[in-house]
């Protein structure tokens, strides 16, 4: 059962091959468990394969009703074809959530790493133990899961960094911020003389 102040989140770690989810409950200091797991992606070529996440991370959403989608974003490295595959995988995961109405937000590998871990360089086993101390989970999650709950949390953490509770308690979002002054800079006056 859900408390009203909370928000349920869907971390979503995208692949081709395996994508990894994790949904959490939070209210943006307290963080709880709520299902995680790694959809193993069926299909004899790259359009199924596509299809198959659609499907699958729609299937997710429906069952679980997270109300925001924090998402992986594409990392580049030697190997291009491997990064589009990644970033259609991504798309197909965005699809989803967008057409049940869900905001997305995306954060890159370091960002997610150094909001679970603390270091932006984090291995596999460390993110996985970290994600089982904070969650109070009873074993490791599995990588891509784990990366998954990692994507929520820094999700969670990142909404409510941007937010401002006010003297009558209610919760705004945070203004922009701007240069000193407004950023406007004074108009000169000129005083003709007569």
């Amino acid at each position: 059962m859900r408390v009203s102040d909370m928000r349920r989140v869907i971390g979503i770690d995208p692949g081709s091959v395996i994508t990894g989810y994790g949904i959490i409950d939070t209210d943006g200091v307290r963080d709880f468990h709520v299902t995680h797991g790694a959809i193993r992606v069926a299909g004899d070529n790259l359009p199924e394969k596509l299809g198959y996440i659609l499907y699958e991370v729609g299937c997710i959403i429906k069952e679980w009703q997270p109300e925001e989608m924090g998402i992986e974003q594409v990392f580049v490295a030697k190997n291009p074809m491997s990064a589009l595959k990644l970033g259609q995988a991504r798309g197909a995961a965005i699809c989803a959530a967008v057409q049940l109405g869900l905001p997305v937000s995306e954060y890159s590998a370091r960002t997610v790493k150094q909001a679970a871990v603390g270091y932006g360089a984090a291995t596999k086993d460390q993110m996985q133990e970290m994600i089982r101390v904070l969650l109070s989970l009873d074993k490791q999650p599995q990588a891509d899961a784990a990366d998954g709950l990692a994507v929520a949390l820094c999700h969670a953490h990142s909404v409510s960094a941007r937010k401002v509770i006010k003297k009558d308690g209610s919760v705004t979002d945070m203004p922009e911020l701007t240069r000193r002054g407004g950023g406007k800079r004074r108009a000169k006056r000129w005083v003709s003389i007569p």
